[in-house]
């Protein structure tokens, strides 16, 4: 089968010193508990992985149901010697926002770690390319496979709410300078909202996950490696936090908005109130001596219309400084 069309995207031989060796379909089938530590990351939408979970893998029914879920909840559960793994990372694909998450499913042991994928995570690249760089530097066992991916799972969920947070820094200093309607602010405010939100309901059940993790009783699970988990989980929580606050700072900041766009109209509206105050008598008297009807006074004066003029100046005159003493403006 090739490579292209392979549920196979990587699979690596761990010889328990820092050192590893790719493998293909024929390593994986040859590999026997008791030997190196075994990491295969598989494409669950490719046939061959179907087939391999159902006929080879060893794994029992309903570990192989929930690995191939269609949209699995983060939670971890022990089945025998076993952890079942799901968890959720950030969607870098091109195109894709950042809330639609996708999920690593896994199943790891003291022997080997299988983790499955539909979409491409770039977690898993990264351990992958850290195997690949750094020789002699690889996870030694298979738990420590699964706290590198855990973590840098998390590593790009705390980029992602870092721009997140920039993003509300960016929205906050630009209330300030806000002319016109503000639409594209606004809208910037709303999808800022709805990403935190998106995002955080998606992260959030990942601190019972952790937790659970920490107190799971593997043997094959260290104490370094639950301070690790323990570093993650206070990293997710944070993030988490920080999304509550961005979200705050964004509705916070769409009051604010909202209020100056509000003054700006109120301002408007009292501009326009003073010019319309200004203008209702002088409209009052020229309507009255535009009238077609006899006996209108100075249609025959050859002074009359530059008298009018003076007299409208006046009045304007003195409107102003009847407002300006009452502070109308």
């Amino acid at each position: 089968m090739s490579a292209a069309t392979s549920g196979l995207v990587k699979a690596y031989l761990l010889d328990g010193q820092g050192g590893a060796r790719r493998t293909d379909w024929e390593g994986v089938r040859g590999w026997r508990p008791g030997g190196p530590g075994l990491w295969m990351h598989l494409d669950y939408a490719c046939e061959d992985a179907r087939r391999w979970l159902s006929e080879d893998s060893g794994l029992d029914e309903v570990t192989r149901e929930a690995l191939l879920a269609d949209d699995p909840r983060p939670r971890a559960l022990a089945l025998g010697a076993g952890l079942l793994v799901i968890v959720r990372s950030v969607n870098f694909a091109a195109g894709a926002d950042p809330e639609d998450m996708v999920s690593l499913r896994f199943w790891v042991d003291a022997g080997r770690l299988i983790s499955l994928r539909h979409r491409r995570i770039q977690a898993t690249q990264s351990v992958a390319d850290e195997i690949e760089r750094n020789r002699g530097r690889a996870p030694r066992t298979t738990g420590d496979l699964m706290v590198a991916l855990i973590e840098h799972i998390h590593e790009k969920i705390g980029e992602v709410v870092d721009l997140i947070d920039d993003s509300a820094d960016d929205a906050e200093a630009a209330v300030l300078t806000v002319t016109g309607d503000g639409v594209d602010l606004r809208r910037r405010l709303a999808e800022l909202r709805r990403q935190a939100i998106a995002i955080r309901r998606h992260i959030a059940p990942q601190r019972e996950l952790l937790t659970r993790l920490q107190q799971e009783a593997a043997a094959w699970i260290d104490a370094h490696q639950r301070a690790r988990l323990r570093e993650c989980s206070d990293r997710l929580i944070r993030s988490i936090e920080e999304l509550d606050a961005a979200r705050d700072r964004a509705l916070v900041t769409q009051e604010e908005l909202a209020n100056r766009l509000s003054e700006m109209i109120n301002r408007r509206l009292y501009a326009l109130s003073i010019i319309t105050a200004l203008f209702l008598p002088l409209g009052f008297i020229t309507g009255m001596l535009g009238v077609n009807l006899g006996g209108v006074p100075g249609t025959t004066w050859r002074w009359g219309f530059p008298v009018l003029c003076i007299a409208v100046v006046g009045l304007i005159a003195a409107q102003l400084w009847f407002y300006r003493r009452k502070r109308w403006f």
